[in-house]
């Protein structure tokens, strides 16, 4: 049973249980609605006190519902019958009223709440806006300005925060329940009337006469491209300027408007593939992680100093291992100066910041690494050193240590191989900078026991990453496909295309900055010394020709003022060189290619399909579990717009599969073969007429 009705003297009680979140069900919406029938029909109940048990407060909506023909009561419908109950009502607030929760809350007459609580609309997380008042009773209860900015972020709102903005009533200690029903005995004998948020009125004129127009203006440049937050800015226009149940109408037409939106779609995706990552089929459910109360970083370089932080962050004593003092001293002021714009900003405390500096140990010495949980190496990509480094851990770290690598290509087994244990030998695959990325690639070598897994899973939650589980191939899932989308990059240069037309229709996409910019960013040395170690007939060499020779001319990147783009000192903005052209079109020139013109359409077609037909052969070769994955991967690591869904969510519902392989045909015909091969998976599919989702685990 979702909920039931309780008497308490004159007070009515409707409790929820609808474990693990108290999600509202229809079966929670129906025990609201029978609830406060109830009480309104029984004359000795003066007032309600809404209450959850469990962790939380209801912590949103049913999302399996969003999919299915509405259920009644709907939300509305319940909403309906909470704005008519004539009697008080408090909601009392505990763990988290996020969506629905809040609405519910906001229809009460009153809102107590533990000070451990948090409220909040998050909605348009998921590409969609409040759709049960949520729009119409913010923004009258705090304020246009706050209510407005309040959902347009989604971001949670702690209770004191909220008290003090006027979205709760009380912060209340002790027995929640008890502390609410003396709130309402109290509110009761005061007597009426009882405030309902639907009878506060805004005054237009409050507002500064292009309020609305410059909050679009502001909002489309920091939510670019997306839709549902300009719905919300409508949305809640109409509550200045509407009656509460006129307002309600117009929030329903623009909730409908963004539910049928792609990118709801795509985002709803997002929101099932992270919980979907990590289970890992064939990893028993008994499996024990191995404890983890020390690690140790080899190497205190951007990357090494960045992975540190992350344990730091979480209370986890690191020790930070560099082969001389200047490059410890040097790593460790870093991450002090990362702390301090931290706490300049008041994210951290400088308490906090001494806190976590105390938690990391340098050291020069593999002795003070024997008795760390976990080692994890952050040394140079080259198998050589990697090797050199585990040999060297074999001999120091203690029985049952976890030994993780940071290789972004190189093969985790190998690296394994020179130990006398690789069970224990894992790939832990941070992203730049380590300390704010969110994504971490988990390496399963063909030994990397069980345990050494799920520990691994489990830590990525402890130290707040998104970890995904990648087979052992070269690049894994994320480098692996990104290959293919700077090689196409590369080519459409020399094809006709300038770097900022490429970049500029990667960023209109949804891409944070265009592949060639990054690359400016990165370094270009970077690509250039790993080309050194391999064999030119596993690349495109023209792809890469223009890159190479840059960095022969000394321009590396941002970091020499000078790559695809001039920069100025101290400036990041790129601009176009006309040095750079030349050597485009030299090099176009040496490789008899005929420059023509390109269509951005091309170039967003050429990049990302690319990407797909790799991540389809990853998928085939059981190197990802499913194509969510690679998105998760995609979205986490590389910045491919959530609003798209990730690379193979793009390919299948915004281009469509069959659409797509024709694509990859017809740019096997004008580009060559070579590379653009259909995925003998990507053809079974369509041949079938079967998506991504029935693929994998």
């Amino acid at each position: 049973m979702a909920g039931r009705f309780e008497k308490r003297g004159d007070i009515g009680l409707i409790i929820i249980n609808n474990p693990p979140v108290n999600a509202i069900s229809v079966a929670v919406r129906s025990a609201i609605v029978d609830g406060l029938n109830q009480a309104s029909a029984d004359a000795g109940i003066k007032g309600v006190v809404i209450v959850c048990e469990g962790r939380t407060f209801m912590a949103g909506a049913d999302i399996t519902e969003f999919k299915g023909a509405p259920k009644h009561p709907t939300f509305p419908e319940m909403l309906d019958v909470v704005e008519a109950f004539a009697k008080p009502a408090v909601a009392a607030i505990h763990g988290t009223a996020f969506g629905g929760g809040f609405e519910i809350a906001l229809g009460c007459n009153y809102r107590v709440a533990v000070a451990s609580a948090q409220v909040g609309l998050p909605e348009v997380k998921l590409g969609i806006l409040p759709g049960a008042g949520g729009t119409q009773r913010l923004p009258r209860l705090i304020g246009v300005e706050a209510g407005l900015n309040a959902i347009v972020s989604g971001d949670p709102i702690p209770a004191p925060v909220a008290a003090k903005a006027g979205a709760i009533d009380k912060i209340v200690e002790g027995d929640l329940l008890e502390a609410a029903i003396a709130f309402l005995n109290d509110k009761i004998a005061a007597g009426g009337p009882h405030p309902k948020v639907s009878q506060i009125r805004i005054d237009p004129a409050s507002l500064p006469a292009d309020f609305f127009e410059a909050a679009r203006k502001r909002i489309a440049k920091e939510r670019r491209n997306l839709f549902a937050p300009q719905r919300i800015i409508d949305a809640v226009e109409a509550a200045v300027n509407l009656p509460l149940e006129e307002g309600l109408v117009r929030e329903r037409e623009l909730f409908v408007q963004c539910a049928t939106n792609s990118q709801s779609k795509a985002l709803q995706h997002v929101f099932f593939a992270e919980r979907q990552v990590a289970k890992i089929p064939g990893l028993p459910a008994d499996v024990k992680p191995r404890d983890i109360k020390s690690v140790a970083v080899i190497g205190a370089g951007t990357m090494g100093g960045g992975i540190a932080m992350n344990f730091a962050n979480a209370g986890i004593p690191v020790t930070v291992l560099e082969v001389a003092q200047e490059g410890l001293d040097r790593g460790l002021g870093v991450v002090r100066k990362n702390y301090e714009a931290s706490a300049a900003k008041g994210r951290i405390t400088p308490e906090q910041v001494e806190t976590r500096m105390g938690l990391i140990r340098p050291t020069l010495s593999y002795d003070d690494l024997k008795d760390a949980d976990l080692i994890i190496e952050a040394v140079f990509e080259t198998m050589e050193i990697k090797k050199t480094v585990f040999g060297q851990l074999d001999k120091v770290a203690k029985p049952g240590a976890i030994l993780a690598s940071n290789t972004s290509y190189l093969s985790i087994d190998a690296i394994a191989g020179i130990t006398g244990r690789p069970g224990d030998v894992v790939g832990t695959h941070f992203f730049s900078p380590a300390n704010v990325m969110r994504l971490m690639e988990i390496v399963r070598g063909s030994q990397t026991a069980p345990d050494v897994l799920a520990t691994t899973l489990e830590l990525a939650k402890r130290i707040r990453k998104v970890g995904v589980v990648a087979g052992n191939c070269h690049g894994f899932i994320g480098n692996r496909m990104l290959e293919g989308y700077g090689r196409e990059a590369g080519l459409l240069l020399l094809e006709g295309a300038t770097p900022q037309q490429i970049d500029g229709a990667l960023y209109a996409f949804g891409m944070p900055m265009g592949v060639l910019q990054m690359g400016d960013l990165a370094g270009l040395d970077v690509g250039y010394k790993s080309r050194k170690d391999r064999d030119p007939a596993s690349y495109e060499t023209r792809a890469t020709r223009v890159a190479d020779r840059l960095v022969e001319a000394g321009r590396m990147g941002q970091k020499t003022n000078a790559g695809y783009y001039d920069y100025e000192p101290g400036n990041r903005t790129p601009k176009p060189s006309a040095l750079v052209q030349q050597i485009i079109e030299e090099t176009a020139a040496e490789f008899q290619i005929q420059r023509r013109a390109i269509s951005d359409a091309e170039i967003i077609e050429r990049c990302f399909l690319s990407m797909m037909n790799i991540g389809c052969e990853i998928l085939r070769e059981g190197h990802a579990y499913r194509a969510s994955d690679i998105d998760i991967v995609y979205l986490n690591g590389y910045g491919f717009p959530a609003y798209r869904g990730g690379p193979m969510f793009w390919a299948e519902n915004e281009i469509g599969l069959a659409t797509a392989l024709e694509k990859i045909k017809g740019f096997a015909a004008s580009v060559g073969p070579r590379w653009w091969t259909p995925s003998p998976l990507l053809e079974q599919l369509v041949a079938e007429g079967r998506g991504f989702a029935s693929v994998g685990a």
